[in-house]
């Protein structure tokens, strides 16, 4: 854990209140809370999923702990594009901590945040708080005497600290600061099922479509009297022995987030109708496999 030494200079980046705003109203927007109080705001760090804190970090720029010093409402011509039963706040921030990230930031930091009001009505109190915040630099724009200017990476991109989601945190943040991450995984290239010489025995080669154009597929065989068994091969070599990744790791999220939930029809290139319904019965065995990708307090993209 990277610690602000308060002695330190530091090079900052930040960009005025009114563009902040714009920009705000612009980022990636998480679901509506389904009420407004500050038990659901505190929990959200509680609720949030392993999908969850995977889509978080891989928006941010830098992850970092703070606490929270001033807060200040803005009014309605200040805050374009605001939810119903939300309030958007300016914050002044103390920096404790950066958790990942390679960005210059000061000892102060300055953002602005939608949070849900509360049971009355009212604006929570989130003064001495403590706070991860997921954020982006925003370069160019000069340091404000109230310190960096940042942006949050989504509405719900604020979160209550504790050690328990910090330990949970870190373990995603290390998987995506490896040399070899897994790609993001934009849909099914193409699915061929073969059937073999024994009654019952199958083999489905199922090749994906990858954002960086590296190969991916995934491979379902099927043995007379023994259960079918898949697995993945992250490389230009496609190894029957590859086996399914662990839940909740980076390659579960590739595919459990990002795979269609039906095999589509123009991927499946057998022509016989028995195979076609082989092809799709193995993504499906997949797809079930795979289990939901659940979130909490983000949506997909």
């Amino acid at each position: 854990m990277t610690i602000i030494n308060r002695n330190l200079r530091h090079n900052f980046s930040g960009l005025t209140v009114a563009a902040a705003i714009l920009a705000a109203t612009m980022g990636s927007a998480g679901p509506a809370l389904a009420q407004n109080s500050d038990a659901l705001q505190a929990s959200a760090a509680e609720r949030a999923t392993y999908a969850d804190l995977v889509s978080l970090a891989e928006r941010s720029d830098m992850v970092i702990r703070a606490e929270i010093r001033r807060q200040t409402q803005l009014g309605p011509d200040r805050a374009p594009g605001l939810q119903p039963g939300f309030a958007r706040l300016y914050i002044e921030a103390e920096t404790q901590a950066l958790i990942a990230g390679n960005a210059s930031i000061g000892e102060s930091l300055v953002y602005l945040v939608d949070v849900p009001l509360n049971a009355k009505g009212k604006v929570p109190k989130l003064k001495k708080r403590v706070m991860v915040l997921f954020a982006n630099a925003v370069p160019g724009r000069p340091v404000t005497k109230r310190g960096t200017e940042i942006q949050l990476a989504a509405k719900n991109a604020q979160l209550d600290y504790s050690p328990a989601f910090e330990a949970r945190l870190r373990p995603v943040l290390s998987s995506l600061a490896q040399p070899d991450i897994p790609p993001k995984i934009e849909g099914i290239a193409d699915a061929l099922a073969v059937p073999g010489t024994l009654a019952g025995e199958s083999e489905t080669q199922i090749f994906i479509e990858t954002a960086d154009r590296s190969p991916v597929s995934i491979t379902v065989l099927r043995r007379p009297g023994l259960r079918p068994v898949w697995g993945v091969s992250w490389g230009e070599i496609v190894d029957s022995a590859a086996r399914a990744p662990a839940r909740n790791t980076l390659r579960w999220y590739r595919l459990a987030c990002s795979l269609p939930a039906e095999l589509p029809s123009r991927a499946n290139l057998a022509r016989d109708p028995a195979a076609r319904r082989l092809a799709a019965s193995d993504y499906n065995l997949v797809v079930e496999s795979l289990g939901p990708c659940e979130r909490e307090i983000t949506e997909k993209g």
